[in-house]
């Protein structure tokens, strides 16, 4: 049997000869249509079986009341913590969060700002794909055009007009290197993002800083990746079948040290012969009496300094935009 095709606004407007416009306002502000063109309306909608997008009027009705959130991995648990904050922050002053995952797609991405910018969202928070110097996407432009409040997350892009909320990825690599040189490591394989990643020179700068001081002396090997968990395991994989395990593994994000752990653990490397150290707080670790020498910054303040720059802005455009920076800790 073929599947019977939805009815439409402009079904209803031909049925009964009449504008979609006047169809359209008939179910949105009935007050604005007259009496018997609306029980004209509502009559044909009944005759033809339409049924309104309930989801489609929300958001209408709420354009400005919607905030967008794009993010390239809302399965890293690093996020998840942050998008639950906004989500908090935003409900406190009556926002609805739209939220968008790329997963790590350029194309995606530039879909995702489309989307927002024809829902007419308020505001957007955006962790772009890259932070490499060289990401300049088309969206930029529209963006600046729309003059739409925008507040950059963790990932920014090289761009000085939009506010953002960054880690302190320096003061990261410096406390996992510390707490590296006090273990008394030499060699460090370092699993890192992309080398473009201005977080992941940033976090090899400070680890680097931290043996400087001291005068300890650093054999640093570095496998890059895109901050995910399997090629953190295919990378410490391959590292294991072709090499003796190093002293220590810096992994530089929860989910590459998660890879790393797994990978040693199949290769039935004891946790006793390598350090595994970390950016990020591993979740869950403690039910396994695990402990992992981890930099963690405060992801329920990142949030909501995300939307308190961005609602800022919704209020008075003319603020400038500005940075706010989230620092770390260490915890074992």
């Amino acid at each position: 049997m073929a599947r019977r095709s939805k009815v439409t606004i402009n079904d209803i407007a031909r049925h009964v000869g009449m504008t979609n416009m006047t169809v359209s306002r008939a179910f949105q502000n009935p007050d604005k249509v007259k009496p018997q063109t609306r029980e004209k309306i509502l009559a044909a909608a009944q005759e033809l079986g339409y049924v309104p997008n309930a989801f489609a009027s929300h958001l209408r009705s709420r354009k400005n009341r919607l905030i967008g959130l794009v993010t390239a991995s809302v399965d890293n648990p690093f996020y998840s913590e942050v998008i639950k904050a906004i989500s908090r922050a935003a409900d406190q002053h009556d926002y609805t969060i739209m939220l968008i995952d790329t997963d790590g797609s350029p194309a995606r991405e530039e879909v995702a700002i489309e989307t927002l910018l024809s829902y007419q969202v308020a505001g957007v928070i955006l962790s772009p794909v890259s932070d490499d110097t060289t990401y300049q996407p088309a969206y930029l432009d529209r963006l600046r055009a729309a003059r739409l409040p925008v507040v950059m997350l963790d990932r920014t892009l090289d761009v000085a007009d939009f506010s953002r909320v960054v880690l302190d990825n320096h003061l990261a690599g410096r406390l996992v290197g510390e707490a590296l040189v006090k273990a008394g490591v030499g060699h460090v394989l370092a699993l890192t993002g992309p080398r473009g990643s201005r977080i992941t020179q940033h976090r090899l700068a400070g680890l680097k800083e931290a043996y400087g001081t001291t005068g300890i002396s650093l054999s640093l090997e570095q496998r890059p990746g895109d901050y995910t968990l399997q090629p953190a395991y295919r990378d410490m994989a391959d590292f294991l079948r072709q090499r003796r395990p190093p002293e220590a593994v810096f992994g530089f994000n929860q989910l590459i040290t998660l890879g790393a752990m797994r990978a040693l653990h199949d290769a039935h490397v004891s946790r006793d012969d390598v350090v595994v150290a970390g950016v990020d707080r591993l979740p869950y670790a403690d039910i396994f009496e695990v402990s992992v020498p981890c930099a963690v910054h405060d992801t329920y303040r990142a949030g909501h300094e995300a939307f308190r720059l961005l609602f800022e802005q919704i209020e008075d455009p003319s603020v400038a935009g500005r940075e706010v920076v989230v620092s770390a800790s260490l915890m074992h």
